[in-house]
């Protein structure tokens, strides 16, 4: 288990105040911030780069906060890989066993393990110079992975890269994992937060101000930042069926929603904007094909209007004008439609 505790840094006007959190040992923990909120400093404090100006790092219990780097136990990959330019793919996996005095045969052996795990062993006599943005956080990776650290740590490892290499990697971050690999990847992407998170840490100017699972979080933030930020109320597990095109169904437990998408079938989220739904006396007479009667189970003051909770089977969160509100008379345990096109509704397979 790695533990940061009550960790505080200035550097110039940026300051970490008392930052506290656990990461149990083989969970994917993801540390989810907007740019200048302190996200990569606290890597670089973990990792041993910087500092800690007040608190401490444990690993497994052992205090490790001011310990060199290579002594540490973890692994980090930088946003843009950081690999040396002047050696060619084996010779950056191989450099951190070499550091360590590892015997050749040891180190070839290592080398070709890793490069198959993260899906290079063909390119091992390339140079670094030529290779794609996905090719070289794979390298990353595996070179970060030749000490076998008890944390690997990730620095917005998917945000100069495409779609296609995005979900590349997270399906080599999400086996990575799955083999037992405790991480703690930094990222201002709610998706990425939502595909690979086990628990999610939300950092704010400094402060990690809420922690949880990705339902916990979204569903439930715990201040209007974390609502604002996320951007997202509606987030449910549920199934993508088997459809015409792109006209498709998903469901949660006994409900139906219409969406919009060419994934194949399979498990995974939705997302709906709680702005993209409507609210109604009776079913809406309009081209939104999603139409469900609930019950209001709380309104809550929200800084563009009213976020009205309507309990529909599952609870979704909506956002009006205090107008509309009131004209609706939507006081706790009235009945109400809520309505929304089937285009509003974003799937993300698990």
């Amino acid at each position: 288990m790695l533990a940061i505790e009550k960790i505080s840094l200035r550097l110039g006007q940026f300051e970490l105040n008392r930052v506290s959190f656990e990461v149990e040992k083989g969970e994917y923990f993801v540390l989810l911030g907007m740019s200048g909120s302190g996200k990569s400093v606290l890597l670089q404090v973990i990792a041993g780069l910087i500092p800690a100006g007040e608190g401490g790092v444990f690993l497994n219990g052992r205090e490790i906060t001011g310990e060199k780097v290579q002594k540490r136990g973890v692994g980090l990959v930088f946003q843009d890989a950081a690999l040396f330019p002047n050696m060619n793919v084996y010779e950056n996996i191989a450099y951190p066993l070499k550091a360590r005095k590892r015997g050749r045969r040891e180190i070839e052996k290592e080398v070709h393990e890793l490069a198959r795990l993260t899906g290079v062993d063909q390119l091992l006599k390339r140079s670094t110079v030529n290779l794609s943005g996905g090719e070289k956080q794979r390298v990353a990776l595996a070179r970060a992975l030749a000490l076998k650290p008890e944390c690997l740590l990730l620095d917005e490892p998917l945000s100069s890269l495409d779609a296609q290499l995005r979900h590349e990697l997270r399906s080599l971050l999400r086996k990575l994992n799955h083999n037992g690999q405790t991480i703690i990847h930094v990222t201002h992407d709610y998706e990425e937060a939502v595909l690979l998170a086990q628990r999610i840490g939300v950092i704010e100017g400094g402060t990690v101000v809420q922690q949880g699972t990705p339902s916990e979080v979204f569903q439930h933030p715990r201040s209007e930042f974390v609502a604002r930020f996320t951007g997202i109320r509606n987030f449910f597990s549920g199934t993508l069926l088997d459809g015409a095109g792109t006209s498709r169904k998903f469901r949660i437990n006994d409900i139906e929603f219409f969406l919009l998408s060419d994934e194949p079938p399979g498990e995974g989220f939705i997302v709906v904007r709680a702005e993209d739904i409507i609210l109604s006396e009776s079913m809406a007479r309009s081209s939104a094909v999603n139409n469900f009667r609930g019950v209001v189970t709380e309104r809550i003051p929200a800084r563009m209007g009213t976020e009205v909770v309507v309990d529909i089977g599952i609870r979704m969160a909506v956002v009006l004008s205090d107008e509309s509100a009131g004209s609706l008379g939507l006081e706790e345990g009235r009945e109400i439609w809520i309505s929304f096109k089937a285009s509003a509704l974003k799937f993300i397979r698990k």
